[in-house]
């Protein structure tokens, strides 16, 4: 960890803002909004990704008749969503400090205009020293329009905003191998860049208020690792957590950042679900991709198309063997690129500039 970063995301997860009894914990928001101000202080720009809504929710609204779990969980997401937010303008305002609120879903980061609206804003707001305060907007984000959990929105937005440092903060001190609560876990402390997997090591049970096991949380943070991010995995519910991270004394799982990529690269990083058709190279092609040359991906090293794109689409990009090397924007669609297969001297269907080739390779 260095102090040249300047640029943090905190992602305040709900096992953090929740108390046993499924209460929100307005302690615990007040002593991490104390140490926000402290980071900014400091000269950081803090950007706040926070659950919590539902729990807020909860609290304001009982069921009389029968609900269905979706339906109360809209409910609480609508209602708490205006008490979590309150809480945190009015925790802020004491201490000086102006916020704005953004609520989003995966749909806003689809579509690269939308998706560089939104950086626009989030960038307008930093400049003129307001806290941005993000959270995924549950009322409307059911099933598959949902994000895996806030981390994954978290690492979407510190990709977004050229982030320096992501820092998650939940209800143990990082990852583990085997489960935390076990005697004799081990806290897997640093994660570098060419470490073996470690998912074999992780228990896979979830927190009892978040979405997302801690398996997700790793890969969500090795990705952003990739990306040039450094991502520290902390215990939101120990004193001083964000001081101890400042003075660089935290004991958390932290994740070395790589080398840091053009922001259009880390959205397309961030667009796999979004992506239509599927490219599948051959050896001399991928040979090239996966060499530290820049290189765009040529029809001449094409070897089958699959699926319908348009120009502008997100595409997958697999060897002849099915394995994922990368993710790119088509240059035009799979009709045109499907006449050009095999041949040279051709555009690239994937400029270089347009190109995320993935690590593991």
């Amino acid at each position: 960890m260095n102090h040249r970063t300047k640029t943090v995301v905190i992602k305040i997860g709900s096992n953090v803002l929740t108390q046993d009894d499924g209460t929100p914990d307005q302690n615990r928001m007040a002593s991490l909004v104390e140490q926000m101000v402290f980071l900014k202080s400091k000269g950081f720009q803090v950007v706040l990704v926070t659950s919590g809504a539902v729990a807020f929710g909860r609290r304001a609204v009982g069921f009389a008749g029968k609900a269905d779990a979706i339906t109360k969980k809209q409910v609480w997401a609508a209602i708490g969503q205006i008490e979590l937010i309150r809480a945190y303008k009015e925790l802020f305002l004491e201490k000086g400090h102006q916020v704005a609120q953004l609520m989003v879903t995966k749909e806003d980061f689809r579509d690269r205009m939308h998706y560089l609206n939104m950086k626009n804003c989030l960038d307008g707001l930093l400049k003129n020293n307001i806290i941005p305060v993000i959270n995924e907007n549950d009322a409307v984000a059911v099933t598959e329009l949902m994000f895996t959990d806030n981390d994954e929105l978290a690492g979407l937005v510190a990709a977004m905003i050229d982030a320096d440092t992501l820092i998650l903060l939940t209800n143990v001190d990082g990852i583990y191998k085997g489960h935390p609560a076990e005697a004799g876990a081990e806290l897997i402390r640093r994660v570098g860049q060419k470490m073996p997997d470690l998912s074999p090591y992780i228990s896979t049970t979830k927190s009892s208020f978040g979405r997302g096991g801690m398996l997700t949380k790793m890969s969500m943070a090795k990705k952003s690792a990739d990306l040039g991010i450094e991502v520290l995995i902390a215990n939101g519910k120990k004193e001083k957590v964000l001081e101890h991270f400042y003075h660089q004394d935290l004991e958390c799982t932290y994740f070395e950042p790589g080398k840091s990529k053009h922001n259009q690269k880390k959205w397309i990083a961030h667009s796999e679900n979004y992506s239509k058709g599927e490219i599948i190279i051959n050896e001399g092609a991928k040979k090239a991709l996966l060499s530290s040359k820049i290189t765009s991906l040529l029809p001449i090293g094409i070897a089958e198309i699959k699926g319908e794109f348009l120009k502008g689409d997100i595409i997958r990009i697999v060897d002849s063997h099915g394995i994922r090397i990368g993710l790119g924007k088509a240059e035009y669609s799979a009709k045109n690129a499907r006449e050009k297969i095999g041949l040279a001297n051709q555009k690239p269907l994937v400029h270089y500039d347009y190109l995320y080739i993935f690590e593991a390779n």
